[in-house]
């Protein structure tokens, strides 16, 4: 089984990853749907990821073989929970890095039909750490992405 995280500023291209390959992810945003009828709802944050969490280890409980995170996953901090449930499943845990320009996701973002206002997407830069193999992952990809 394995654990496939998903690093990426809003815009840089995870949901459109994950509908190139046709699976179906964990997604923070569904889960704040499900659970707020809002999927901008950032006042449940906490909740939000301990239901993704529960989420995670129920499908490795049934021996899923491939489970993708779509969230972004910015820091090592964010990403630490999969990494853990992971090595507690016996479990390869991946990164897909979403290396892309802020100026590319601030372009893509504006067509959106959900916008994440600049105010946010300037704080979430200033966060973004790459994932790396140090911090517990098996394999790390990198996906770089230029045009707008």
């Amino acid at each position: 089984m394995r654990i496939v995280v998903l690093v990426g500023l809003p815009g840089s291209g995870k949901s459109t990853y994950l509908a190139q390959l046709g699976v179906t992810a964990l997604s923070s945003d569904a889960i704040r749907s499900l659970l707020a009828d809002d999927e901008t709802d950032q006042t449940i944050h906490d909740r939000v990821f301990q239901t993704l969490c529960y989420l995670l280890r129920q499908r490795l409980a049934i021996g899923r073989p491939a489970t993708y995170i779509d969230a972004t996953n910015l820091t090592v901090d964010e990403r630490r929970p999969y990494i853990g449930i992971g090595n507690s499943y016996g479990c390869d845990v991946e990164a897909v890095f979403f290396d892309v320009p802020l100026e590319v996701c601030r372009a893509r973002n504006a067509r959106r039909h959900r916008v994440v206002p600049e105010d946010a997407m300037a704080k979430m830069a200033a966060k973004l750490a790459p994932p790396n193999v140090e911090e517990g992952f098996s394999r790390v990809t990198t996906i770089t992405g230029r045009e707008p």
